[in-house]
């Protein structure tokens, strides 16, 4: 099979822009060319980049997806690098969810500082995100012990 980009974008619901960043970050092998200069691929690119797209649906960065692809490509090796590179990559995603907790958290409190109709002058909200940026200020103008 050989395919032109934007069958292959749509066969992968992945636009043509990303299809040619990921071939100019080595992501996905450069494809043949037809004799008019278009990029021709084939099975082999639209596995690869199935792939890529479902590492991204779980927001494995490009280097964790190009270390994955590397361990593919080489497929006698022993699979603890996969294993450490997925249970590093679960580490991250359980700060990133404690830090969503901690911001929802804040703007709990920020919320419960309005609790209904009132002019803006007198909202609870602003002024509990004016005295964070105060405080803020006035922290890093402090003078170091």
């Amino acid at each position: 099979m050989e395919i032109r980009i934007g069958e292959l974008a749509k066969r992968t619901r992945c636009e043509i822009v990303t299809i040619r960043y990921y071939e100019k970050e080595g992501l996905l092998p450069k494809p043949a060319r037809s004799g008019g200069n278009f990029r021709l691929y084939g099975d082999a690119h639209v596995e690869r980049l199935q792939f890529i797209r479902h590492c991204r649906s779980l927001d494995m960065t490009l280097g964790e997806i190009q270390a994955l692809l590397d361990l593919r490509d080489n497929p006698n090796q022993d699979c603890g690098e996969v294993n450490a590179l997925l249970d590093d990559h679960i580490q991250q995603v359980e700060a990133r969810v404690e830090a969503l907790l901690q911001l929802k958290k804040h703007l709990t409190v920020l919320r419960e500082r309005c609790s209904g109709a009132r002019q803006v002058e007198a909202c609870g909200i602003l002024q509990g995100l004016a005295d964070c940026c105060s405080q803020a200020v006035s922290a890093s103008n402090a003078p170091v012990a």
